[in-house]
């Protein structure tokens, strides 16, 4: 048995096709007739064939790697740097985002590299790595309305999509959800449970998704005859969903709703009510919000609103595929319905009979 690798003449003859037709199969030329792919794919698996990552490059001029950034505002991070990526790591939603990406680049040969951008030297290194070709794109998930990357990107005219729609109109694609919905949802449940004194823990304020959310919850409350409903502001952390329960509870003990901007946060409020002697449901209902790993691991397990984040974040690693590949030359945007989860920490809604 030969010691050298296989190579594509081995693979045409294996197939039976012509070298030029295998080069065309692996550098992904999307006119090829399907059943001469599948020929070929065959031939590349009977044959154990590896493509020359580097010669491949030269003929795509494509790197075949997407930069998936995780950006800010700004200046020096809370904690430093490597707080920063601890808290993002600690968090269940990235680790989604990441699913759904990784999802969709896997079975097409591409490979995703994380970078983080949270200063301006972070930022160049961003751009430059798409100007250098190092990467063909970003996907880029940003922390705060202020940042400035996805900007910089669009000035720049390099490819990229966002997750969440930018905080001012920008020639960049998007994936987002109807937050301003998903705070209704929660709302409406939590008045068709019974809850006549209804409170909510708020995400970050200067995060648009928070706001959303917010007024969504408080919209419908107002139409049901409920207009002043106490508000906490946290930061979607454990340890702010209870602090921020904690202040609530200490200002309006008569609770017996409430909803939280997230899981993280709606795991600290029934921890928090917990202490207190408070029961979920029975004396105080409670909804969150993303549908993550933490709703069912709650004690009692979350109602939630689901965000279905491994969609979107496939959905954000098409366009931005579609993009690279020039077959989406104009921005678009793509926004995603919410859906109530109900579990055990919402009761029963009262019988009509």
């Amino acid at each position: 048995m030969s010691d050298q690798a296989p190579t594509l003449e081995d693979v045409a003859r294996e197939a039976g096709v012509s070298r030029a037709t295998v080069s065309r199969v692996v550098n992904g030329v999307r006119n090829v007739d399907p059943a001469i792919q599948e020929l070929v794919n065959r031939a590349i698996e009977r044959t154990g064939y590896a493509p020359n990552r580097a010669a491949r490059a030269l003929v795509t001029r494509r790197a075949e790697t997407i930069a998936l950034v995780v950006s800010g505002a700004g200046g020096p991070p809370e904690g430093g740097q490597d707080a920063f990526v601890a808290r993002v790591f600690a968090d269940p939603f990235f680790g989604r985002v990441v699913a759904g990406v990784v999802g969709f680049l896997r079975p097409r040969s591409m490979h995703p590299v994380l970078m983080f951008a949270e200063s301006a030297e972070d930022r160049r290194e961003v751009l430059t790595c798409l100007r250098q070709g190092r990467a063909d794109g970003a996907l880029v998930v940003s922390t705060h309305a202020d940042d400035p990357l996805p900007a910089l990107l669009a000035g720049a005219g390099l490819p990229a999509v966002l997750f969440a729609r930018p905080a001012r109109l920008l020639p960049l694609s998007y994936v987002d959800l109807d937050h301003r919905h998903g705070g209704r949802l929660a709302a409406e449940h939590l008045l068709a449970s019974g809850c006549r004194r209804p409170a909510t823990v708020a995400g970050p304020l200067a995060v648009s998704a928070s706001r959303e959310r917010l007024a969504g919850f408080r919209d419908t409350m107002a139409a049901h005859g409920l207009p002043h409903v106490p508000v906490a502001e946290g930061g979607f952390t454990l340890g702010s969903g209870i602090a921020a329960a904690e202040r609530l509870l200490a200002g309006h003990p008569e609770v017996d709703g409430v909803f939280a901007a997230n899981d993280l946060m709606a795991q600290g409020v029934c921890r928090s009510l917990r202490e207190r002697g408070r029961r979920v449901p029975d004396d105080v209902a409670v909804i969150g919000f993303d549908d993550s790993g933490i709703a069912l691991s709650c004690v009692p397990p979350l109602t939630t609103v689901r965000q279905p984040v491994e969609r979107m974040a496939a959905e954000m690693a098409r366009l931005l595929d579609e993009h690279i590949r020039k077959e989406r030359i104009e921005p678009t945007s793509v926004v995603f319905d919410p859906e109530l989860v109900v579990r055990d920490t919402t009761r029963p809604r009262p019988s009509s009979a």
